[in-house]
């Protein structure tokens, strides 16, 4: 089964519907789009970002796409927000406060990559694009965890480290209630 026949992985599928409907979901090293299909079949407007062209040719078919060096280059979303992020078998470390600073108030991270015992069973296995134990609720800590999980998945196999987190909107001051006095 090729990268491009898998079907969305069960944790992005079991957290779509926390995504905001108002605003745009991207998928960040979408690869071909298989995450961009699910999505865009859940009604959501998408923007797939990968370095791989021809993937993104692929990708195309569910929504926006942008062709981008993550690795190389400059952060090619800046100033942009969006009410999802979905990040799946990626990591780039340098990119995490720019993937952070792009979740609108109330929008929702999806991300499930592998962890560093993966290294004993497959790859990827160099440190730099295995998660370290509690790397993603370090990363996290400014966010709401609406959950978290760490350890093995079946077919295929792999140690993964996943997590949902939202960033909370900011509470409207118009609607605060304040006391008259503090006796």
């Amino acid at each position: 089964m090729t990268h491009a026949s898998l079907p969305p992985s069960d944790w992005v599928r079991r957290w779509t519907p926390l995504i905001p409907r108002e605003g745009t979901v991207l998928d960040l090293a979408c690869g071909r789009g298989r995450h961009l299909r699910w999505l865009a079949s859940c009604g959501l407007s998408v923007l797939g970002v990968d370095r791989d062209e021809a993937a993104l040719s692929e990708a195309a078919a569910w929504g926006s796409t942008l062709q981008a060096e993550l690795e190389q280059g400059p952060w090619p979303l800046t100033g942009r927000t969006f009410a999802g992020v979905v990040v799946t078998h990626y990591l780039w470390r340098p990119t995490w406060a720019h993937l952070l600073d792009c979740l609108a108030p109330g929008g929702v991270l999806i991300y499930e990559t592998f962890s560093r015992q993966h290294a004993h069973i497959g790859k990827p296995s160099r440190d730099d694009f295995l998660l370290r134990p509690g790397e993603l609720i370090e990363r996290c800590a400014g966010l709401r965890v609406v959950a978290y999980e760490d350890g093995f998945l079946p077919h295929p196999d792999r140690f993964v480290q996943r997590i949902v987190a939202v960033r909370e909107k900011s509470p409207d001051a118009s609607t605060m209630r304040y006391p008259l006095s503090l006796e």
